[in-house]
């Protein structure tokens, strides 16, 4: 009676089998969200909250400066507060528009170029042109947040250096905030970011101040 016969493959020993994790890492690689897609929004963001804040805070300063009535602190801080607004979103739209305008007239040009045949990527493209009243409102708000935050820290007190103090420790404190929202949204060093908006939001303050107080020392009347 003739023996079994067993039939052996050989496995060369470089070929190992897939590993489930390994093809698992793979699709977490190619699916990783591109953070620079951020930047366009963020940027657009960040500079209208912090020119809000920034912007009123140093006006409020310089105001403080030369002139200790809380009354007109605030109007003064209202009054930029209203035409930051309304600059920023004039501004932007201007700006949008202007961007609009070119790209619309690139797509007419490369319809041309296709001599009638339908380009689904010009259709997509079309549905993510800017929109320049969303960008106008958009920037109007954020500037608007940065700068209620002085008007609400120097609203309820009547001490002249108490109120310049707690002006300068909130605007502290909101643009630690936006550096670091930024940051994290980005994915970039949160106190890198943080250092970097607060020193310079200190400069423009101290800067306004400064200026402001050398000319009511120079004996200009108000």
């Amino acid at each position: 009676m003739a023996a079994p016969n067993h039939l052996q493959i050989a496995i060369p020993a470089d070929q190992n089998p897939p590993n489930i994790h390994d093809h698992l890492e793979s699709d977490h690689k190619v699916e990783e969200f591109d953070y620079s897609q951020r930047a366009p929004w963020l940027r657009a963001a960040l500079l209208g909250a912090n020119d809000g804040l920034v912007s009123i805070a140093s006006l409020m300063m310089g105001v403080g400066a030369f002139k200790g009535d809380a009354t007109a602190m605030i109007l003064t801080g209202f009054a930029g507060l209203f035409a930051g607004a309304c600059s920023m979103a004039i501004g932007e739209f201007v700006s949008v528009y202007s961007q609009l305008d070119i790209e619309v007239e690139q797509m007419k040009r490369e319809k041309r170029s296709m001599a009638g045949v339908v380009n689904e990527e010009n259709v997509g493209e079309k549905e993510k042109l800017p929109n320049p009243t969303q960008a106008a409102v958009a920037s109007a708000l954020a500037f608007s947040a940065g700068a209620i935050v002085p008007l609400l820290a120097a609203g309820f007190i009547s001490e002249y250096k108490v109120r310049i103090g707690v002006v300068v420790a909130a605007t502290t404190l909101a643009l630690a905030a936006f550096g670091g929202i930024g940051a994290v949204l980005g994915r970039s060093k949160v106190a890198k970011s943080c250092v970097r908006v607060v020193v310079g939001g200190w400069m423009a303050m101290a800067i306004t101040f400064g200026l402001t107080k050398l000319l009511g020392s120079s004996g200009l009347e108000m």
